[in-house]
């Protein structure tokens, strides 16, 4: 995957002002990083919108400040979203120091096909959808995948031990912890039994009654003619 680039302006606009950023197709930022003073930046909108839609967590953003000769490596910490639109309001960047190894949640996608689908009554169960793994920011992965081919029968699943990842990556996950196993579907029973609705009519049969001899004894007797 080719690096991401990104181009940011310092930013002196700060609090509720920056409203006034985003009227004008700018996006309020922040870099920071470990022995690194926060710096507020700002970002086109579209520009950052074209990086968003490619950059997980784990990819190294390469940001260049305007009059700055050489890029600082950035990864996405937080991005913060207009709840009617979707549209990015606020991200934090975190500057990465190159040597000194990071911790992530890398995400899981499950590929390939489980042959135990082909049975009846069977689903996947997901127990994970992400992995906190650790690695030099160049070395972080995008995604792990798991292959599910080799799930051919109930109750069958994969774990975290599992996992082929590259000698670089330390899983900080439990090795026992499952990612993904068959179940069984339970049926659910349809129709009531035969007692079990004799029973009601018979109930339903028996108010009524009730409720004539009621109304019959609420009506006064008309006296006898003499």
């Amino acid at each position: 995957m080719k690096r991401l680039e990104l181009e940011v302006l310092q930013r002196e606009i700060k609090g509720k002002k920056v409203r006034f950023l985003r009227r004008g197709g700018l996006v309020p930022c922040n870099i920071y990083g470990h022995g690194l003073e926060s710096q507020p930046v700002q970002v086109d909108v579209r520009k950052l919108g074209h990086v968003l839609a490619r950059a997980g967590g784990t990819d190294l953003i390469s940001i260049k400040m305007g009059g700055t000769a050489s890029p600082g490596m950035v990864i996405i910490r937080e991005v913060q979203r207009n709840p009617m639109t979707g549209e990015p309001i606020h991200v934090a960047f975190y500057q990465v120091n190159m040597s000194e190894k990071l911790k992530a949640e890398v995400p899981l996608v499950f590929i390939g096909d489980a042959p135990a689908l082909k049975l009846k009554n069977v689903s996947l169960l997901h127990a994970m959808n992400t992995l906190q793994i650790e690695a030099l920011p160049d070395d972080l992965p995008h995604k792990i995948e798991v292959d599910i081919s080799s799930l051919a029968l109930p109750e069958q699943s994969l774990h975290v031990k599992d996992l082929k990842v590259s000698a670089k990556i330390t899983i900080l996950a439990d090795p026992d912890q499952m990612l993904i196993k068959v179940a069984e579907v339970r049926k659910a029973v349809e129709e009531a039994p035969a007692e079990a609705v004799a029973e009601v009519e018979e109930a339903v049969e028996g108010e009524k009654k009730e409720g004539e001899a009621a109304e019959k004894a609420e009506k006064p007797e008309k006296p006898e003619k003499k």
